[in-house]
């Protein structure tokens, strides 16, 4: 079974590729990001994150011909029957804006006692465009809404998601932190051992 080498990363958004690209460093795997072969962001319609990460894993493999990894994220809020969901990077419509998208956030949950909420991620690694038997991983990672933001690292609504066991909120954590514990580091750290088990 051939190493795999170099992979293609769909994705545009600065923030996630530094943190996939940090996880994957161990591995000696050369990361590119899809802006490098002009592939640029697709719909994502789908109702599910791992369709959605599929679509976009698709779209970057043939843009690039290269295997390609992609994930797809969000926030799920128990009061609001797990919105914003897979619509989370657009919850406050187009163009796609952090700040109106908390905004929208804090003003749904106004007088709402229940704050819980989890990140999810999920993550798709494929061989080529047409791969029949993606890598599929995920991952979770609970905490609760807080009105006020605090915290100036992460993006997306790091500053409103308080991780308890911390004391924080995601923004206030370092990046080493936060790669260790997220939704997402923890779906790359599975990732990262079934690629160092050679079964990719």
């Amino acid at each position: 079974m051939a190493k795999l080498e170099k992979l293609v990363i769909a994705s545009n958004n600065q923030g996630k590729l530094r943190e996939i690209n940090t996880l994957l460093a161990p591995l000696s795997i050369e990361v590119i990001p899809q802006s490098d072969f002009n592939a640029g962001e697709i719909d994502e319609p789908h109702g599910t994150f791992v369709e959605n990460a599929l679509a976009k894993a698709r779209h970057a493999c043939r843009c690039s011909g290269l295997p390609a990894l992609a994930d797809d994220s969000g926030i799920c809020v128990s009061a609001l029957n797990g919105s914003p969901g897979v619509n989370s990077a657009r919850y406050a419509g187009e163009p796609k804006s952090d700040e109106r998208n908390n905004l929208k956030l804090i003003a749904a949950l106004k007088n709402n006692s229940d704050r819980r909420a989890y990140y999810y991620c999920v993550i798709v690694l494929i061989r080529h465009a047409d791969d029949p038997q993606p890598i599929i991983v995920d991952g979770s990672w609970y905490g609760e809404i807080i009105d006020q933001p605090r915290g100036e690292g992460g993006f997306g609504y790091d500053p409103h998601f308080f991780v308890s066991e911390f004391g924080k909120t995601s923004a206030e954590l370092s990046a080493e932190q936060k790669n260790i514990i997220s939704h997402r580091g923890q779906a790359l750290t599975h990732l990262v051992e079934i690629l160092r088990a050679g079964k990719f």
